[in-house]
């Protein structure tokens, strides 16, 4: 028997990697828009979550077949256990995501539901052996804080649409551990085009029951959403690939406040003094990861690797 070596790990680029999620946050609030719209009687009669799930896999697997007919990538060795894995923490953690937004204020859901980056440095303890330092935990440690500053706890809060996002934060934190195992080892494109084929029939079984006919208006926001998608997941991939997932996925807190801009620029909904305090403590957050990390690889060119510790 042959035995093959498993794939060296892509450089790591933590600039890149940080541009690159924050690219992704920034189609990641469009699609909760698109969603609560979808959800509510805004274009239409609103759609079950599982129908919105399942338009937002089907439009995202047809944008990434128009590029993969261009690129013409090839398959191989895809790890099926990783992919089917990965494929349904994804669905229901949108789905349980969609379902909150059009029960609860957008910036509630959002708040909770990205509570997932606290979930994913968790779960990156045990299931991908990465070591989290002081600095890196401090950072996350302010993100939260802010999350929930812009949460508002009360009373109120915690209704069954809050568990909902509480829910998909979960699931969806689990999720990123199987996309950096599967980053570690598969190109992107590939990646992208397994984990939206299998949604695609995951999610049409699921909504089979419950599918209406969308209005034209949310036939094009059902397609706004899939390729948003799609666009937030290619940058999303990357940027696992070229940085730690405890590093990372803290700047995906930034989604909170781009969907502020948009809920203002849109529905001209100001943000209150909570929610402006919240917001800064979260870049605050990111900043301080990203700075450290940038002193410390700094550190690392001098310092022997033996030597070197946690961050």
């Amino acid at each position: 028997m042959v035995q093959t070596q498993p794939p060296s790990p892509r450089p790591q680029n933590p600039t890149a990697a940080v541009a690159l999620m924050v690219l992704a946050t920034v189609f990641i609030a469009g699609t909760t828009l698109c969603a609560k719209a979808l959800g509510t009687e805004t274009l239409g009669p609103s759609l079950h979550s599982l129908q919105i799930s399942q338009g937002r896999f089907v439009f995202a697997f047809f944008g990434l077949l128009s590029v993969a007919a261009v690129l013409r990538p090839k398959i191989s060795n895809p790890n099926l256990r990783l992919h089917i894995s990965r494929t349904i923490c994804g669905a229901t953690g949108v789905t349980l995501m969609f379902a909150a937004v059009a029960f609860i204020p957008l910036s509630d859901a959002t708040a909770i539901s990205f509570l997932n980056p606290v979930f994913g440095m968790l779960l990156a303890i045990p299931f991908l052996g990465e070591k989290v330092g002081p600095w890196r935990w401090a950072a996350a440690a302010i993100a939260f804080v802010g999350a929930l500053i812009l949460l508002r706890p009360g009373p109120d809060t915690f209704q069954v649409a809050a568990l909902l996002a509480l829910g998909a934060a979960f699931t969806m934190g689990l999720e990123l551990i199987f996309i950096k195992k599967l980053a570690d080892r598969e190109p992107p494109l590939q990646i992208l085009l397994i984990n939206n084929a299998l949604g695609c029939v995951l999610m049409s079984l699921a909504a089979a029951a419950y599918w209406a006919p969308p209005t034209l208006a949310q036939w094009g926001a059902l397609a706004a959403l899939g390729l948003m998608m799609a666009s937030a997941q290619t940058c999303f991939i990357n940027a696992m690939a070229r940085a730690d997932a405890s590093y990372v996925t803290p700047f995906s807190y930034l989604t909170l406040i781009f969907a502020s801009l948009y809920d203002w620029a849109i529905f001209k909904s100001v943000p209150d003094w909570v929610s402006v305090v919240g917001a800064c403590i979260i870049v605050s957050g990111a900043a301080l990861l990203a700075w450290r990390e940038t002193v410390n690889r700094s550190r690392l060119r001098r310092v022997p690797a033996s030597l070197g510790g946690r961050v």
